[in-house]
Order: C-alpha cells, then structure tokens, then sequence
C-alpha cells in the first residue's frame, strides 16, 4: 500500500523548488559543469601523466581528420576566391585579391571552419566513446581497479584536442590560400612569389596571435563539451546517442559565441 498516495477528496502535494524547475535544473547543470572544469585544471596539474593516451588522442584528432580538413580547406580557398572577384572586379581591383583572401582565411574562416568541422567529427566521437563506456560501466571498472578515470579519459582527450586544432588551423589556412592561389593564377597569372607576398603584407602579428589564440580556445571547448555529455551520459543506448548529438550542437553553439567575443576584444586592441 502506498502511503504516500493523495487521498480523494485532499489537495495533492507538490514537490518545493528554490525557484521554478526549469531554473532549478539550469542552476544545477551549470553546478556540474563548474565542478567538472575544476577537476580538469585540478587533475592536468599533477601525476600520473598519460603521456602515451594523449599521443594517440593526438593522432585521432589531428592526423586521421587531415583528408576532412584538406578538402574543406582547399574548396573553401577556391569558392571564397570565385565570389569575391566580380566584386573587386566592378572597382577594378582585382589585384587586392590576395590581400582579401589572406584577411578573410587567417582572421575569420581558417579557425571557424576548421573548429566547426571538428566539433562535427571529433566531438561527436568523444561523447559517443565517453558515453558507451559510461553505459557498459567501463569507467565505474576503472574506478574500482583504482584507475583514475577522469585523468585517463577526460584530461587526455582535452589536452590532445586543445593541442591539434591550432595545429589544424594553421593547416587548413595554409590549404586555403593554396585554392586560392590557384584559382586567381588561373586567372590573372600571378606567381605563387607575388601572390604570398601580397598575402603576408596584407596580414599582421597580431591576426596570427588572435587566429591561434581562437584554435587554442576552440580546441578546448570542443574536447571539454564531448568529454562532459560523455562522461556523464545515462540512460543506456539512447544516451549514448544522445551525448554524441548534444556535443556537436553545443560545441558549436559555443563556438559562435566565443568568436564574437574574441572578435570584439581583438577589435578593441587594433583600435588601441
């Protein structure tokens, strides 16, 4: 017999919230997330260091998306050329194409692009891989055989992924500007000498140091995202699935919100 059933003819009890239950469960999520961070810039600091998880993280991230990123990069040199020139060309300056290419590429598109891709292929891996060993209780094992899960798992895959998409960046850039050198030689006949010296004059030191800090921040907010909806995934197989789709969406969410931000304070040192 249940005795906490209402009974007919009284008003029903009601489960008390500190502010609604909507809010309660934003309150706590944010909780979570809080804590899960300061395990990681806690656990990053002190030994053990799995030194050879980090290197084979390194190479899934980073070398097996390399055919992705090659791709994208280069269509993304050429297509961004082609829509560009008959703009130029309408002013008759289609001699500052490199220059727009290179500004464009290594300030915005390089890191955006190569971020989004990866948020796309390595984050949606790293929750559906969190989340299966979180479901077959992989990881509850390894808790009980006195390995450090967390360490393990989550600070190998956070540091790899905050390591090798600047490395990607710089990859995809480099690719682009290739696509884009050859479709403006195809049509004006610039040499690969003139065309990069255009590009590297049009640039500065401080849109290097911005497109790399970006990676760097991108990098780290994609492994943290797969590695949170992972690790803390449930619910079986629909959970799994779960982790994997949450991750890409709010990694990239994320990473729309920190490329305004960054925009905005790299905007404000230029103006300085």
């Amino acid at each position: 017999m249940d005795l906490n059933k209402d009974k007919p003819g009284t008003a029903p009890t009601r489960r008390r919230y500190v502010t609604t239950r909507r809010l309660d469960r934003i309150f706590v999520e944010l909780a979570n997330i809080y804590r899960f961070n300061a395990r990681f810039f806690k656990e990053v600091w002190f030994p053990p260091y799995e030194f050879r998880e980090i290197i084979k993280q390194c190479y899934e991230i980073g070398v097996r998306s390399l055919p992705l990123i090659s791709l994208t990069g280069f269509i993304i040199g050429i297509v961004f050329t082609n829509q560009s020139r008959p703009s130029l060309a309408d002013f008759g300056a289609t001699s500052l194409l490199p220059a727009l290419i290179s500004v464009a590429i290594i300030r915005a598109i390089g890191p955006l692009v190569t971020a989004l891709i990866a948020a796309g292929r390595v984050g949606s891996a790293i929750g559906a891989e969190l989340g299966s060993m979180r479901v077959t209780e992989q990881i509850d094992a390894m808790e009980v055989s006195a390995t450090n899960p967390f360490k393990f798992l989550v600070v190998s895959r956070v540091l790899a992924s905050t390591l090798m998409i600047p490395a990607l960046t710089m990859f995809t850039t480099l690719v682009s500007l290739l696509g884009g050198y050859l479709n403006v030689h195809q049509n004006e006949l610039t040499s690969l000498s003139v065309f990069f010296y255009q590009v590297f004059d049009a640039i500065t030191f401080l849109d290097i140091i911005a497109s790399s800090v970006k990676s760097v921040i991108f990098g780290f907010t994609i492994g943290m995202v797969g590695c949170y909806k992972g690790y803390n995934s449930s619910k079986g197989t629909e959970g799994v699935g779960k982790a994997a789709n949450s991750s890409v969406v709010t990694a990239m969410f994320l990473i729309f919100i920190e490329e305004l931000l960054i925009m905005q304070v790299i905007n404000a040192i230029r103006a300085f």
